[in-house]
Order: structure tokens, then sequence, then C-alpha cells
């Protein structure tokens, strides 16, 4: 016997990605609506008043590979084509601390980001770029001392004070426990090095972001809008308390902190995901830790444009998912955006991808009108009341993790950990089933697809990359070397801040794995529990 299924048995249900119902239609918010206008508490409508009626967001193109050689080339490339700041990857070794010619990075130099291990290997990554006049991101985290040492000495060598570089270092070690796993040390004295170099910063490098507190890995990894928002909010808690208790001041650096957002196609899920960023950390800086300066309360961010949502299928199609999202993005308020090129799914972007993915930025800030008023979303009821359920739940989260007793706790429980996971095979069933459809992947599929023209990095590069390093250590003056790594290591033993021996130790030359390798000495290495 068959039975049939009734209407209301049959009816689909509609989602966020979050899990959050939609109804048909909404005609008002079921809050009452506080009246907020763009660049004042809680900055719910954007931290400017103008917004980008005065300036666009930075275009910056997220690119390196290979040796330090190649990547100038692409930066030159992209600020050629219109790019407006540059953002750095990082090789694998050196987001863990090792040399070219160590076992550890065989098979791994240059291949997913530039190979930095010396001063010389930045000079030559910046070579005809004058570092006081573009601001540079670097997405780096365990070694993000030693980069920024790297960066403070070449602009130094080119003429301009410490005080006049831009730029951000995103050095945020609590995600990398969360959700990537390029860490070094143990949490403890990696908050000690963040601690540091967020103090160093005030005072030395005053325009410098010295973290930024990233959410993209921890959407990446399969985490809901709204644990993004309040893992990365409550990340960042763990950061200003750490800071506090080193004895700084609130207002000294909190205007310097920033955060590192992702944006995935869920249109408008996303658009209401950063306007509660921004209202929830303003409150946490104004209620919870007593910020006056306006600046402190302001969350501002780098948003990067979903690498999940990619596909190797039909890779042309992420061109479109592209676009979307940065326009989401925009409308969110971001201020710096990158957006994926179409063949990231596969391989590191051509220049032809990459220029592609830049034009998508500039298309939508000179054509599409978006940006003639500063927040055309509002006033939209269906996004008021999906930022209501985005913030209630995300107070909710918040509330759980300090109950845990913060981050550090929340992560060594492994709850960061399991509620992601259990998102990620939500959305993998999804896809499984066919609830979910991604376009060319299990629908709308090409049976045949023409081969794409992708870049490559041949292992050769790891060979020369090791005759380089070892010809550095023989032509430096190594007693030199030695005694800046000796000061290091007697400092990491003490509570004295680390950035100034840092410093010293790079323009000595000492390598990226050795001053890595020193302070493994003093701190040790971190080992995951086993958590199911």
């Amino acid at each position: 016997m068959v039975v049939k299924k009734t209407a209301k048995q049959a009816e689909k249900k509609y989602v966020t990605d979050s899990n959050i119902p939609i109804k048909p239609f909404y005609q008002k918010s079921t809050k009452k609506q506080v009246r907020e206008e763009p660049g004042k508490f809680p900055f719910t409508r954007g931290i400017h008043t103008g917004m980008y009626r005065d300036r666009f967001w930075t275009m910056r193109q997220y690119a390196g590979f290979g040796d330090a050689a190649q990547s100038n080339k692409r930066y030159k490339f992209m600020l050629e084509k219109g790019q407006t700041g540059i953002s750095m990857a990082f090789d694998l070794p050196t987001q863990i601390g090792h040399d070219p010619d160590a076992p550890q990075a065989e098979g791994e130099v240059g291949k997913v980001g530039v190979s930095i291990a010396s001063l010389k290997d930045m000079q030559t990554v910046f070579n005809g770029i004058k570092l006081g006049n573009v601001s540079t991101s670097m997405t780096i985290n365990s070694t993000a001392s030693t980069l920024l040492a790297y960066y403070i000495a070449v602009g130094q060598s080119q003429g301009f004070s410490s005080k006049q570089l831009r730029g951000t270092t995103q050095n945020d070690i609590l995600k990398e426990y969360i959700a990537r796993n390029t860490y070094i040390y143990p949490p403890e004295p990696s908050m000690r090095i963040i601690g540091d170099m967020i103090g160093y910063c005030a005072t030395e490098v005053p325009q410098w972001y010295p973290i930024s507190i990233s959410g993209y890995h921890i959407r990446e990894a399969g985490s809901t809008a709204v644990q993004e928002i309040a893992f990365t909010i409550a990340n960042a808690i763990q950061y200003i308390e750490t800071c506090l208790e080193q004895g700084l001041k609130i207002d000294d650096f909190a205007p310097r902190l920033s955060f590192f957002f992702c944006c995935t196609i869920e249109f408008f899920e996303e658009i209401a995901k950063f306007r509660v960023a921004r209202k929830v950390y303003a409150k946490i800086l104004k209620e919870r830790f007593h910020a006056k300066n306006q600046k402190s309360l302001q969350l501002k961010f780098h948003t990067q444009t979903s690498g999940e949502s990619l596909t190797a299928q039909q890779p042309d199609n992420n061109i479109v998912r592209v676009a979307m999202q940065t326009m989401a993005s925009v409308l969110g308020g971001t201020q710096s955006l990158h957006t994926n090129s179409r063949d990231e799914a596969l391989a590191l972007p051509t220049e032809e991808s990459a220029k592609i993915a830049l034009r998508t930025q500039q298309i939508v800030a000179h054509e599409s009108g978006i940006i003639k008023t500063v927040d055309p979303m509002g006033g939209s009821h269906y996004l008021e009341e999906l930022c209501d359920k985005i913030e209630e739940q995300t107070w909710k989260y918040l509330k759980r993790i300090d109950k845990m007793g913060g981050s550090l706790k929340a992560i060594d429980k492994g709850f960061f950990q399991a509620e992601i996971r259990q998102n990620a095979y939500r959305l993998k069933k999804e896809v499984d089933n066919d609830s979910r459809i991604l376009v060319g992947v299990n629908k709308f599929v090409d049976e045949s697809e023409a081969k794409q023209k992708l870049l490559r990095i041949d292992d050769s590069l790891g060979r020369k990359q090791e005759k380089v390093i070892k010809a550095l250590r023989k032509s430096r003056d190594n007693k030199k070397t030695d005694r800046a790594l000796s000061k290091l290591q007697s400092a990491a033993e003490t509570d004295n801040n680390l950035m100034p021996l840092i410093l010293n130790s790079v323009k000595a030359y000492a390598t990226t794995g050795e001053i890595s390798n020193t302070l493994r000495e003093v701190f040790g290495e971190y080992r995951p529990k086993e958590i199911f």
C-alpha cells in the first residue's frame, strides 16, 4: 500500500546555511528596531559615515608562489592592473618555521605560497616596491613575528621607518588550533608572542594591524555563519584579555585589531552576518572592556570569497559565484577584499585568472551602482530579521564559551572543533543526497570538460632554495647570528618583549627555521589531544 504525502508533509523546508528558517515573505521585523546610523555606535550599518562614497574598499588580491622573484613579478603585475594592496601567501615550510633544506619541507617549498626563509628573500620579494607607499597583508600565523621583523628590516633598508609601514599580519593562532593546524608552539607561549607583537606595534609600528582575527578558516572548515562570528569574537576576547594581562590599556591597542571573514554564496545571510559581527563586537568592547575610543569599538575586517564554494568541475562557473560573493561582501561593509580566481580549486591562479578576479571587484565598484548609497540593504524586513536571529544565536554561543572559561579552555575541551565537525557533516550529507545543489557537481554535470591551463610549481624549486639557504649560511657573519639567537633564547626564558630580539636576529640573517627552532627549544611544540 502506497501512502500519499499530504500537502503539509510535502512542503519544502527553506533554511539558511546556518539552518535559520526562512518565511515566504516578511512585512516587518518581529523586534522593535532601534534607529541606527552609519559611522555611529554600534556600527551595524557600517563603521564610516560615508562608506564607499568616500573611499572604496582596498582591493587586495591574495598571491604568492614559488620563490621570492616569482612572487615579486606577480605582485608587480597585479599592482599594474589596479590592485590597491598586496596580500602575501606563504608556503607551508615558512608557515610552520622550517627552512627549505629541512626534512619537513621536502615537496612543499613554494607550492601554496612564496618561500621566505631569510631577510634576503624578503628583500627580493619587494624589490622595486616601496613599502612606505603600499599596504601589505601577510597571511602568516606561527611565524608572524619573524615575517613582520623581515618586513620592518626591508622597509628600513628602503629608507622608511617602522612608523611609516602599513599593513596586517594575520597572526591568529587560536583558529589554527581550532581549524587549520599550522601551529608550532603550545597555546600559552603562542599567546605570549602575539601579545608581544601587539604591544610592540602599538608604539613602534603604529599604522600596522598586528593581528587579523580570522573567521575565514573556521567557516572553510565547515562552520555556520553564526559559528564563524561567535567563535571569532570569542577568540578576539581571549586576545584582548592577554594584552590586558600584559599591562596594555584597551584604547592603546584595540584600534589596531582587525578581522578576517569568509563570504559564501548564501547572499543575504552573509550580509546579515557582517552587520551582526560589527554590532556584537562594538557592544563587547564598550560594555565589557570599557573602551572609550570610538575606533576601539569598530570591527574592521578583510573579506575573502569562499574557497570551499569553488568547484573543480566547470571552473568558469566560479566567476559567477565570486561575483555574487563580492557583492555580498560590499553590501556587508567590508574594508578590504580578496576575490578568488576561477581556477583555485585546481591550482594556484594563473595571471589571467587573477586579473578576472580583480576585474570583478572593479566592476562592482565602478559599474554596479551599489556604492552610491551607504547602506542599500538597510530597511529590508528579511535582512533585519536575519540579523535578529543571528545576533541571538551569537550571544548564546558567547555565553557558553564564557562559562567554559574562554576560548583557550573551549579549544582544550574540543568544543569548537566538535561544533564545526557536526555542521560540516550536515553540509556534506546534503550534497550527497542532492538536497543541496552544486551546479556542475551534483546537477547540470558536463561529462566532458575542456582541459584547463594551470599554474604548477616544479619540485626543482625546492632543490634550488636548498642551495640558496646553504649559501646564505656560508656568506653571513655566523658569530653575529649565533649571538643574536642566543639573546633571543635568553629573552624567551623571561617575560621580556621578544620583538626587538627577533628583529635583531633577522638583521643578523638568522633564518625563519633558526628563529623558530630557537623558540622551540624554550617553548616546545604543540601536540593536540585526540578528540572524538
